[in-house]
């Protein structure tokens, strides 16, 4: 059953909380200790882009230099993992089109993600950021494009000039671009083997994609990270491709970053069961279909201007979780015995997780262990109920929730930039700090107007 599934692969999306280069390491040594095979690398804006790109690099801290890339994938190889990276070329285009001199290459100036496919400018920036990228990756045999959720497609002065003429729809639109860029792709690099996002084509019929020039270029990777994956349908969906021509398919689940935009302490439990739909799926399908392998996504902000999801650090229980689900079938005894003696704790639920031994916890598990008792303490009803109580009001002393987010921060500058930690703090811990700090304001006020 599980052996249909192909490789595994972990993805890293460094687009928030890029974990410092050592932490990066022990975090790669890990997944290959956890059973996974290659990694899904989205940098996003911690490539170090050059030249006329040099603006794509992050400014809240540093992107990862030449070094430190090259280091990663020698690492990786080292430890018996294929790198692969991933490069938007279509939609979720934020971190490159939000700069201003940019702007002129959205399909349309609202929506910051989507390229204008037009524009030959932005086919050339593109393929500017594919090759700074390639290079820096040597060896390499496999590349992702994106092109999901491109929003907004077709809405454009130009798209709409194009769309007017008789027969053209969006859909054509989409295959075009993305054609372009595989077709481009190919022409330097003939070995290279073309991922994509497939979320666009679910609508289309299977003679629109057989005229699109697309087959036989490009490997569509369906996604879905639902608990309630409806096996059928992705079943018959992967079977039309097939019959347009694509029988290379992938799969992506995911492991956090898909529970909520701020999810902030991740539930396995939630992930394995979308672990155990994709399995049915892959028992189901018909033997014309290659499926190469899955990508275990871990989202670290949903966009590139949208909040940070959980860390890594309370995602690890559930990556490992996801693993041994694929190795054995199911979590069985045997599977949760292997998670917890490999991560040093007691249960595979983050949240209910104890140490089974002082030493042998997994990297960056102390930090998991401080998040999930803040969360516990933020989340408690002491705080969530007193600005409606009024004993709490006027009788709220507690600040172990400020001692507590300190030792979080200390605990997360150790792992993560600076920036991180202090966006999550932001947005986790502010919320609550500011509106009890103002009422702490008002009774000292209440008290100086009492005492004369």
């Amino acid at each position: 059953l599980y052996l249909k599934l192909g490789k595994k692969l972990v993805h890293l999306d460094l687009k928030g909380a890029p974990p410092r280069v050592e932490y990066l390491h022990e975090l790669i040594e890990l997944f290959s200790r956890l059973g996974a095979d290659g990694l899904l690398v989205e940098y996003e804006d911690m490539f170090p882009y050059d030249g006329e790109l040099k603006l794509l690099q992050a400014t809240a801290q540093p992107a990862y230099s030449r070094e430190e890339v090259l280091s990663m994938q020698e690492f990786a190889k080292s430890k018996g993992m294929e790198v692969i990276p991933l490069v938007q070329t279509f939609g979720h285009m934020e971190f490159v089109l939000k700069h201003r001199p940019l702007w002129g290459l959205r399909e349309l100036a609202p929506c910051v993600g989507t390229l204008n496919p037009h524009s030959e400018d932005g086919v050339r920036l593109v393929l500017e950021m594919l090759r700074q990228v390639v290079e820096l990756h040597p060896g390499l045999n496999t590349l992702h494009i994106g092109a999901d959720e491109v929003y907004m497609l077709g809405e454009g002065e130009q798209s709409k000039l194009w769309l007017a003429s008789p027969g053209r729809t969006v859909e054509q639109l989409f295959l075009s671009h993305v054609t372009k860029i595989a077709k481009a792709i190919k022409e330097t690099w003939p070995h290279m083997t073309i991922i994509m996002w497939d979320d666009m084509m679910r609508g289309m019929n299977k003679d629109i994609l057989k005229g699109s020039g697309l087959v036989g270029l490009v490997q569509p990777m369906l996604w879905d990270y639902t608990t309630d994956l409806d096996v059928d349908k992705t079943v018959s969906l992967l079977e039309m491709y097939c019959s347009a021509g694509m029988s290379e398919l992938w799969a992506a689940s995911s492991f956090k970053g898909s529970t909520s935009v701020y999810t902030c302490v991740t539930s396995t439990q939630r992930h394995v069961e979308n672990h155990l739909q994709w399995l049915k799926v892959a028992a189901s399908l018909s033997a014309a279909i290659n499926l190469k392998g899955i990508a275990i996504t871990g989202w670290q902000r949903y966009d590139h201007l949208s909040v940070l999801c959980e860390l890594m650090p309370v995602a690890l229980p559930s990556l490992a979780a996801c693993l041994q689900t694929l190795l054995h079938g199911q979590l069985s005894a045997e599977a949760q015995s292997k998670v917890t003696e490999r991560l040093g704790i007691s249960s595979v639920e983050v949240e209910v997780m104890e140490r089974s031994e002082v030493d042998s916890l997994f990297p960056g598990g102390r930090l998991a262990e401080l998040i999930v008792e803040l969360n516990a303490l933020l989340n408690s009803e002491d705080i969530q109920g007193f600005e409606n109580n009024m004993f709490v009001r006027g009788w709220f002393t507690d600040v172990s929730y400020i001692t507590q987010a300190e030792a979080v921060r200390e605990e997360m500058v150790r792992l993560f930039p600076e920036s991180t930690a202090q966006e999550w703090l932001e947005e986790h811990v502010s919320p609550v700090m500011v509106p009890l700090q103002r009422i702490t304001e008002e009774i000292i006020n209440c008290v100086k107007e009492m005492v004369p």
